[in-house]
């Protein structure tokens, strides 16, 4: 009877955790939206930038890149591109507003652009940390296991792509089993390779054994993230990245990875000009490449200490670049990438809360379309925390609420307590409105500590790291993985193999 009982309370929780997973929605940004500057400032960083790719240009590190530019209109001079400010405006206009992203759970298509906010897990980090193994390189297991929380959360809308380097697989062939645990473990979006032209080739033909003629349709199925090696730089790599994401009609997200005082100046006015001159070339080569690509202008900034060379991040300067970016991608109609929950420091205390508050605020205010890095992110970005990992969660779920703004209903004045049911000096705990929203009205962080303090000790006295280790446990444990037809997973496996025969 007992075990009996056992197993029906792990069946209800079971069930309980999938209702989470499935109850994921994606924001509305219902808040006035913080602008920085003026229309004359944004035209003044226009004008900047147009003047870096009229004067300076871009250098492309591919023969056949430069064919294209110099067949739509772009001057070319031996690897250097330009750009006059008419063709870049040509251009940008042939990238949608507006997209959808799909899943492959139709239920967890996102928007992008708009008004809507997408939070993505961490991205890329080599080594993995949590309470009880400390530092450590990351491994295929790790990455599943990121997964399996994303899955897990109601605050994350898209798995993201390497949300963890699986250091035990070779690298050359590493970038199938990463998009392969993404399809296996999880049924929300997730990204594509992009590394080179090889792996964003191998990446869209596994989404197509999984999505088949979805791919062909108006809204994409993936999407790969480019960064431009600043200053003012595409290589091959990316390039072959672009092209293959391009004709395949997925999306492709241009963020150039900037560090002022290092591969921008060291000031801020100018390293956006930089910035944004960069993501508009990478934009409208995409256009070039194939006109009408949905593209994202994203924006990944920090600044160097310029005592020991180290990067800062959750500056106050990178939030003052990342308002000027928003304005600027909005200026062209653009959806936009940026902030996340950076921090430098190497474990989840409290340099690590307060950095990861100031980069992220800034990026709710200014209305950032997709958030990379929303989760998991310490060290620079050289680490995946798993108790930072839900602990951000938390935070999301926070903004979530704060997105909605306030509730101008009817329900939300609570008119009928005010005036007929509360006599002054009295309480509303026990009103027919509070009954009817006490378990909805107000946000409640489940790893935040609310008891007085004999409550709190008498529990152990645990801190939120400790809670959050705690956390992790549950969630994985509790986690199922969706749903997937034997058949895509037999050839997804088959794929894998011959093309791993293939590279060596």
């Amino acid at each position: 009877m007992e075990i009996s009982s056992r197993r029906m309370q792990r069946e209800i929780r079971r069930a309980t955790a999938r209702a989470a997973g499935a109850r994921m929605v994606q924001p509305i940004h219902a808040l006035p939206v913080y602008q920085l500057v003026d229309e004359e400032r944004v035209a003044l960083i226009h004008d900047r930038s147009m003047q870096i790719l009229e004067q300076a240009g871009i250098a492309f590190y591919d023969a056949e890149s430069l064919q294209i530019l110099r067949a739509n209109g772009a001057r070319v001079e031996g690897e250097i591109a330009y750009f006059d400010r008419d063709l870049v405006a040509e251009f940008l206009k042939l990238a949608p507003r507006q997209f959808v992203l799909q899943a492959r759970n139709p239920a967890n298509n996102v928007v992008i652009g708009g008004d809507y906010m997408t939070f993505l897990p961490v991205y890329g980090p080599p080594f993995v940390r949590d309470r009880a193994r400390g530092r450590r390189e990351a491994t295929l297991a790790d990455l599943q296991n990121f997964i399996k929380l994303t899955m897990m959360t109601p605050y994350l809308h898209h798995q993201g792509g390497v949300i963890v380097e699986p250091m035990d697989l070779p690298f050359h062939t590493r970038h199938m089993d990463i998009v392969y645990a993404h399809i296996k473990y999880g049924d929300r979006g997730f990204m594509g390779a992009s590394t080179e032209a090889y792996t964003a080739a191998d990446s869209l033909a596994m989404s197509r054994i999984v999505f088949g003629e979805r791919m062909d349709g108006p809204d994409p199925c993936i999407f790969c993230t480019i960064n431009v090696s600043s200053p003012r730089r595409l290589d091959e790599k990316m390039l072959g990245a672009i092209k293959e994401f391009a004709r395949a009609r997925q999306a492709v997200m241009v963020t150039p990875f900037i560090l002022s005082g290092a591969m921008g100046p060291a000031a801020i006015a100018g390293t956006v000009a930089q910035l944004n001159a960069e993501a508009l070339a990478g934009i409208v080569f995409t256009q070039m490449v194939n006109p009408g690509t949905p593209c994202i202008y994203g924006s990944f900034q920090a600044v160097t200490d310029l005592q020991s060379g180290a990067p800062v991040f959750g500056a106050p300067e990178s939030q003052l670049s990342l308002y000027l970016s928003a304005q600027m991608a909005r200026h062209y109609g653009l959806p936009f990438r940026s902030a996340g929950m950076y921090a430098s420091s190497k474990i989840p205390d409290a340099q690590a809360a307060y950095e990861s508050m100031m980069a992220m605020l800034p990026g709710v205010m200014a209305k950032v379309n997709l958030v990379l890095h929303a989760a998991g992110w310490l060290e620079n970005g050289l680490v995946a925390g798993y108790e930072k990992f839900v602990l951000d969660c938390e935070i999301l779920g926070m903004l979530h609420a704060y997105l909605k703004g306030v509730d101008w209903s009817e329900e939300g004045w609570a008119m009928e307590s005010i005036l007929h049911e509360v006599p002054p000096g009295g309480h509303h705990l026990g009103t027919a409105h509070t009954m009817r929203n006490f378990r909805t009205a107000f946000y409640r962080a489940e790893l935040f500590d609310y008891r007085a303090a004999e409550a709190w000790e008498m529990a152990g006295a645990l801190d939120s790291e400790a809670r959050a280790a705690q956390k992790v446990q549950k969630l994985l444990y509790e986690y199922e993985a969706p749903p997937l037809d034997p058949a895509i997973d037999e050839e997804l496996q088959a794929f894998m193999a011959r093309r791993k025969r293939e590279l060596g």
